[in-house]
């Protein structure tokens, strides 16, 4: 392994582990907690319905959902991907809880309906749409 240069005030006087480890411990317990917020709200979760087969349903979309994403997503070592399904899960949480549905609420956009920087070609509608995608679906068509 090369030698790392050591740039004074860079914060890597120590080989940089100590802010590294920091770093992933605190997101790693950001992670955590996220998890175990998800399974406590599937076990308190209530069906807009109120029928009792709607409620397992759902609580356990809310479960293979979780789990899923949770596993897809357990080697992530980027700090900006990892930030961004924090943000994804956070969101896709209290959007569930404010509107009572535990499946992601799909956005409608007409096939050319953004308007392109230059010309209607379709590859830059398709690029203007994944722009335009809500956090909370950034991985709904990955996995679905």
């Amino acid at each position: 392994m090369p030698p790392k240069t050591v740039i004074p005030g860079d914060g890597l006087e120590d080989g940089g582990r100590a802010t590294l480890n920091q770093m992933t411990t605190a997101t790693r317990q950001e992670v955590l907690g996220l998890y175990r917020r998800i399974f406590r709200l599937a076990r308190k979760w209530q069906a807009a319905s109120r029928q009792m087969e709607d409620t397992i349903k759902e609580k356990q979309y809310i479960v293979n959902e979780a789990r899923m994403l949770f596993q897809k997503n357990k080697n992530l070592t980027d700090t900006d991907l990892i930030k961004q399904c924090i943000d994804e899960c956070t969101a896709r949480i209290e959007i569930g809880l404010h509107y009572q549905i535990p499946y992601p609420r799909p956005i409608h956009l007409p096939p050319m309906g953004l308007i392109p920087l230059r010309g209607r070609g379709l590859r830059s509608q398709e690029k203007l749409r994944k722009l335009s995608k809500p956090v909370y679906l950034q991985s709904h068509d990955e996995v679905s």
